[in-house]
């Protein structure tokens, strides 16, 4: 009797940890596999950037990084009124960005558009008139893209709130050409084959 309970006992066990097992095994496989570094390589790097080269162009990054004055819309006008940089990036006394943009969001009454931290890019990271080339060997300069190592980068693409802001611009403007989700791919593979720029 005693050996027929024990043997009943030891399935019983047996039936629970099976599938403990097994959940253990796919929740270590996720963990693991969500961790894995991107690998790739030259070739693919430049092809990533390529992909890249397509938001950063887009008049919703561009036209923030500019010299001097920040530039409207889909056809990057002339920011009207005439706003230029000042020291902070923010513009000059009175004629400054949080005059009309709010740092909370896009206005929907006035339609002028708004997020956390707006204001012109760093002089540094000027990328008007610049190729694709040009801009690609900025943005993986720490000394011109805001002392960004490889993984500040991933989160700055894929979680600033003023970058996804681009995702997000308000009636009447277009947004960023591919979801945000696909760009921060793109920016890992672009990263792991070494930040390959084209010429």
């Amino acid at each position: 009797m005693r050996s027929a309970q024990f043997g009943l006992r030891n399935l019983a066990v047996l039936f629970l940890a099976i599938p403990l097992g097994m959940a253990l095994l796919f929740w270590s496989v996720g963990i693991n596999s969500s961790n894995a570094e991107t690998t790739a390589t030259a070739a693919e790097s430049v092809a990533a950037w390529e992909k890249i080269a397509t938001v950063v162009e887009h008049p919703r990054c561009l036209n923030c990084h500019q010299v001097e004055s920040p530039r409207q819309g889909d056809s990057s006008r002339l920011h009207v009124p005439l706003v230029v940089r000042g020291e902070d990036n923010m513009g000059v006394t009175g004629m400054r960005c949080t005059t009309c943009h709010s740092q909370t969001g896009n206005n929907p009454t006035s339609g002028v558009p708004g997020a956390p931290h707006w204001s012109l890019a760093p002089l540094e990271q000027n990328w008007q008139g610049l190729s694709s080339g040009d801009i690609c060997r900025q943005v993986r300069d720490p000394k011109r893209n805001g002392n960004m190592d490889a993984e500040r980068m991933i989160t700055h693409f894929a979680d600033d709130e003023l970058v996804g802001w681009g995702w997000n611009p308000g009636p009447g403007r277009e947004a960023v050409p591919m979801p945000r989700a696909e760009l921060v791919e793109h920016v890992k593979t672009w990263l792991a084959g070494g930040s390959e720029c084209p010429q």
